[in-house]
């Protein structure tokens, strides 16, 4: 509770401006009862469910906008109207930091995830106790742009320490955020895909084959923070979602809360 409340009066601060990020100075006058939250793609599901929850309670509207982190940090450093950001990784809420796009006492850790490779379930899986048969693998595994898209980052980097990155590479099939990735997979037009552990769990129509130990890749870490000139109604939403009940929402779709 004491962090909870520490978190709160910190978010309440986040009112000041600053052109070229989050909303222009003409549209920084509050919207009652709406607030925007630019969120990387696999909090999708979770997300829209914690949104229309909140929604119900309080009678705000969360509008939202999923995509790659990448994607959408560029966005609000162009001045897209978002009043949060919900980053997959830290490394492009610190590209917002150095830019002064976010409130820097606004900031918070919220979940974490684990990266998995899938298959279609359509296919006779068997799941593999090691990484080895992708050393054997001669088709195409799909991802995320391993460039930008964080589950993609996550990923080469896992790729990389087991010692199948520079094998693998030339297979790869870059996808723009992690669920495309996932799409690419569930079509049958990659019969490999590393996305997250929550995203497969979403997915009816693809299995994990093998989940990538924790300790070949920094921990999937997803920050939250309040933008520049964001509206009031952001700051209380930040703080819902660092609550017990979204706490629970989180971790049945099946991501870890960092506490």
């Amino acid at each position: 509770m004491k962090r909870l409340l520490t978190v709160y009066f910190a978010l309440l601060l986040a009112v000041t401006s600053l052109s070229g990020c989050g909303k222009s100075d003409a549209a920084s006058t509050p919207t009652p009862k709406t607030l925007t939250l630019f969120a990387a793609s696999s909090t999708t599901d979770v997300i829209e469910q914690l949104a229309r929850m909140y929604e119900h309670q309080t009678g705000v509207k969360v509008y939202t906008s999923f995509a790659s982190s990448s994607t959408l940090a560029r966005q609000i450093e162009q001045g897209a109207p978002a009043d949060l950001y919900l980053s997959a990784n830290n490394k492009w809420m610190d590209y917002l930091a150095e830019k002064q796009c976010i409130e820097p006492d606004a900031r918070v850790p919220l979940v974490g995830n684990r990266l998995v490779i899938v298959a279609p379930m359509s296919v006779a899986m068997t799941t593999w106790k090691t990484i080895a048969p992708l050393k054997k693998f001669t088709d195409k595994l799909a991802m995320g742009d391993p460039n930008h898209v964080p589950a993609g980052m996550y990923g080469k980097k896992a790729l990389t320490n087991l010692h199948v990155w520079d094998k693998i590479a030339s297979q790869v099939v870059p996808a723009k955020d992690v669920r495309g990735a996932l799409l690419l997979v569930e079509t049958g037009q990659t019969p490999l895909g590393l996305v997250y552990a929550t995203d497969a769990a979403a997915s009816h129509k693809v299995g994990v084959v093998f989940t990538l130990p924790a300790s070949s890749h920094p921990p999937v870490r997803y920050p939250l923070a309040v933008v520049k000139n964001a509206t009031m109604e952001a700051s209380a939403f930040a703080v819902y979602l660092q609550s017990d009940e979204a706490h629970s929402v989180f971790e049945r779709a099946g991501f870890e809360v960092v506490k």
